[in-house]
């Protein structure tokens, strides 16, 4: 057997079991950041244009999930101002972290 051959059949060992995994992790805990504040009057233009989404409206919403600040876009798909959350496709985001909301395209 070649030594090519011979370490053909070591590569896929791993040789401390969930390493990577742990690596990984810990880069994602290290790249976390702050929900930010926003001003009264970008949280009012927001309200407004809350106001205005129905379902099959088109967005793309910056909003902070998951501990990160994120940009979706996709279709409203759900409203809910008593509970004060919205859908997007299937990504439900609450009232309160929504940062920007831009509406793509009407029905």
């Amino acid at each position: 057997m070649t030594r090519g051959e011979r370490a053909k059949q070591f590569a896929p060992y791993d040789a401390v079991k969930g390493l990577q995994e742990a690596l990984r992790d810990r880069e994602e805990r290290h790249s976390r950041v702050e929900k930010r504040l926003i001003s009264e009057e970008k949280a009012e233009e927001v309200s407004r244009i809350l106001l205005r989404l129905k379902r099959g409206i088109k967005a793309e919403i910056e909003c902070y999930a998951a501990f990160h600040d994120v940009t979706l876009r996709g279709t409203v798909t759900q409203v809910d101002f008593t509970y004060r959350k919205l859908k997007l496709d299937e990504t439900q985001i609450w009232f309160d972290d929504i940062y920007e909301v831009r509406i793509i395209e009407h029905i």
